[in-house]
């Protein structure tokens, strides 16, 4: 007698999926500082290191790996490079990427300008964003919604 089995497919399917699942809470979150005094890049953990450029305060930088008192960063412009721990402040800020970008009083395109801000310009993040915009505060005080896409360091 024949027995009919049943197709590994589905079977190959529900393990997939299961895996899947399990791996999604491995996932680390992207972690984004500021700067709080301008602070050199170097091209390695070391004050021996070339010294590459400067950023200025505020200044917004992803954190890639941490060793004991250096951070390798990802800085806007891109590039990979090593700042002391010492010059990372828990403030979060964002930059400005667009040419002009318009902050706005409320999360809609059709609300009334708050203000406008031109591209580098270090915003402090006010509020985690949420479908799209940022509520962000400039350093004069001014508060209002800018698009998440007009902007690093989120």
């Amino acid at each position: 007698m024949n027995r009919l089995r049943r197709p590994a497919l589905p079977r190959l399917a529900t393990m997939l999926v299961a895996l899947a699942g399990a791996t999604v809470g491995t996932a680390q979150a992207i972690e984004f500082r500021s700067l709080s005094e301008p602070a050199i890049m170097y091209d390695a953990p070391s004050e021996q290191g070339k010294r590459l450029f400067i950023l200025r305060t505020g200044t917004p930088v992803e954190v890639v790996v941490t060793l004991d008192k250096w951070i390798k960063v990802r800085e806007p412009g891109g590039s990979l490079n090593w700042v002391e721990r010492r010059v990372l402040a828990n403030r979060r800020t964002v930059l400005v990427t667009a040419e002009r970008a318009a902050v706005r009083r409320e999360a809609r395109e059709e609300s009334p300008l708050s203000f406008e801000a031109a591209r580098n310009v270090v915003l402090e993040l006010a509020e985690p964003p949420s479908l799209g915009w940022v509520k962000v505060r400039h350093a004069d005080g001014q508060v209002g919604y800018i698009r998440a896409g007009d902007i690093w360091g989120l």
